[in-house]
């Protein structure tokens, strides 16, 4: 992967000295990669003598970053017009103003920097931003912003951003060797242990203590799974009745989507969740060649070529079939 040029590095830089204030945001539901870019950002931030402040809309419902919230906020600090033309917005992990979910406060109009690893996009402007799609996670980006605008990374801030690098890469087993991309992120990786990232720890911090109403949720979701499309894909739902019954923290989505990659002839899986009566969220992860990203941009998503997420209008019965319907277009 190319490192990120001079040009891009003197224009993050360039916004930064532009202004006084910024606002800091992932987007909605964050994950641990979105919550460790928005803390890198923040170090970056600090050496610049700027002030800042860290949103995110939540809910905060994965069980390793429920102790991150308490930084952050979704009740934006009150602005003046004047402090408006002083303010910079940096959004990060997303590249669409829509996907930042609820924030009590107007972030609209204002000057904008985009740091993003995701394809999909409605909302991109390159002068005021970097999006690379080949990047595995967000926060390896941020690395490379932070060594090649500050130096060396404190121990805090790389467990935050290791942290980020691991939960996006499926503790790195969604990394190729096909391509010097791999090389680059684990070099990366190796200068983030130096400077003080735990790997075991990190590993630990994301795969135990999760509730056991989610093992036995693991159970039903499973046991609901139904193969379509010659047994390539396979979907499977949470009920309003099931999140009653189960509760809504510590989702293990994770497990399940390794549990039904594993199977045979199984070449992308859905994970539909039923949020409201009238809307539903949606999960989508692959094997190599099928691209996930295109059925989630179908329903208001969108993502990576192998794992992607939607938020949508709709009812999971009649959703099956129209998502079943757009992947019958891309699976042979």
């Amino acid at each position: 992967m190319q490192i990120i040029s001079d040009e891009y590095i003197n224009g993050f830089k360039s916004f930064i000295e532009k202004h006084d204030f910024f606002l800091v945001i992932g987007h909605k539901e964050p994950d641990g990669d979105c919550i460790a870019s928005c803390l890198g950002i923040a170090g970056i931030l600090k050496n610049y003598n700027k002030n800042y402040q860290l949103l995110n809309a939540g809910p905060f419902k994965r069980v390793e970053i429920a102790h991150y919230q308490e930084f952050f906020t979704d009740t934006m600090t009150f602005l003046d017009e004047n402090e408006r033309k002083s303010t910079g917005l940096i959004i990060t992990d997303c590249s669409e103003l829509h996907r930042v979910g609820e924030i009590d406060g107007d972030l609209k109009n204002l000057d904008t920097y985009i740091i993003d690893h995701h394809l999909t996009s409605d909302n991109l402007d390159f002068n005021h931003g970097y999006v690379n799609p080949n990047a595995p996670a967000c926060s390896y980006l941020i690395q490379l912003f932070y060594e090649k605008l500050v130096g060396p990374i404190p121990a805090e801030i790389a467990k935050d951003l290791f942290f980020g690098i691991s939960t996006d890469t499926g503790f790195f087993r969604f990394i190729s060797n096909k391509c010097d991309e791999s090389v680059d992120i684990m070099n990366a990786c190796a200068r983030l242990i130096s400077y003080g990232a735990d790997p075991r720890a990190t590993y630990n911090n994301i795969n135990n203590g999760k509730p056991y109403s989610t093992r036995k949720l693991l159970g039903v979701l499973l046991n609901k799974a139904e193969r379509y499309l010659n047994n390539k894909l396979v979907i499977t739902y949470e009920t309003l009745d099931d999140t009653k019954k189960y509760g809504q923290d510590g989702r293990d989505s994770d497990a399940l989507y390794q549990l039904l990659l594993s199977s045979k002839d199984v070449e992308a899986v859905v994970f539909l969740r039923q949020d409201t009566p009238s809307t539903c969220t949606g999960g989508f992860r692959s094997l190599d060649k099928v691209d996930v990203s295109v059925v989630a941009s179908k329903f208001g998503g969108g993502g990576h070529k192998n794992a992607s997420g939607m938020s949508t209008e709709g009812q999971i019965e009649t959703l099956i079939p129209s998502i079943v319907k757009e992947f019958a277009r891309i699976i042979k």
